[in-house]
């Protein structure tokens, strides 16, 4: 989510091989972290593609001409310049794999939500395909989305808005997570969470929520609770009365 006050990002942890093989896995992944720029990926889809991406990444990628260095995340000077090099390593984490894996029935798509900031630049957030083509988060549109979708997006696309504070979107994605759980068992607890602030002299949250968290105990039977009271003040429907 990237609204004006700042940028926060959600995943779980739950990967899905099949009823049998359900395990966790960190999505989020931390590309750079020091006083220049801050830069987190979140991951969604085939394992295999993703540590490839990750580890070329760490490696850096060739350079596009002799008298150039290897590009790695650390030396590019905008967060587009990030975005064009995460898309190309997982253009081509993607192409080695599909290789292998032809003719197997084996997924090796993978979709990423790229966020943060470089030096004195402001934060952006970023939705990158499976083919490296990426596009950015917009103030009409201030979140995006990967993986399952459909349980939790309605949450998103009725409460949250540019203008929504941190606090705001913390608990509007939280709940949009809560929805997506009840209807899908390949997502679940724990989350990792991080917030941005805008304000760089905010401190940054940094959060795993954990099955026995608290605050998402209570947020979720809140909601419960209040989506059932509500029920009770919407008008019912009047071709149900009977003469």
């Amino acid at each position: 989510m990237r609204p004006k006050a700042g940028l926060v990002i959600i995943s779980d942890t739950r990967t899905n091989a099949g009823i049998d093989n359900i395990s966790t896995y960190n999505k989020l992944h931390i590309l750079a972290d020091d006083a220049d720029r801050l830069i987190i990926c979140a991951s969604a889809g085939s394992l295999s593609v993703t540590q490839a991406m990750l580890s070329m990444l760490a490696e850096g990628l060739d350079p596009q001409s002799e008298d150039t260095s290897i590009r790695t995340v650390a030396t590019m000077p905008t967060m587009f310049r990030v975005a064009q090099l995460v898309g190309e390593a997982l253009a081509n984490a993607r192409r080695d794999i599909a290789r292998t894996l032809h003719g197997t029935g084996i997924n090796a798509e993978v979709s990423l939500l790229l966020g943060g900031r470089v030096g004195e630049g402001p934060l952006m957030l970023y939705l990158v395909y499976s083919e490296g083509n990426f596009i950015e988060c917009q103030p009409d549109s201030p979140f995006a989305q990967i993986g399952e979708l459909k349980y939790g997006k309605p949450i998103l696309d009725r409460a949250l808005q540019w203008d929504s504070t941190l606090n705001e979107a913390v608990k509007v994605g939280l709940l949009s997570f809560d929805s997506t759980m009840r209807s899908n068992l390949s997502v679940g607890l724990p989350f990792d969470l991080i917030v941005v602030p805008a304000d760089r002299s905010e401190p940054i949250i940094r959060r795993r929520i954990m099955e026995n968290d608290a605050y998402f105990t209570q947020l979720s039977a809140d909601w419960g609770r209040l989506i059932n009271e509500s029920l009770q003040q919407i008008t019912d429907p009047p071709f149900m009365t009977l003469d």
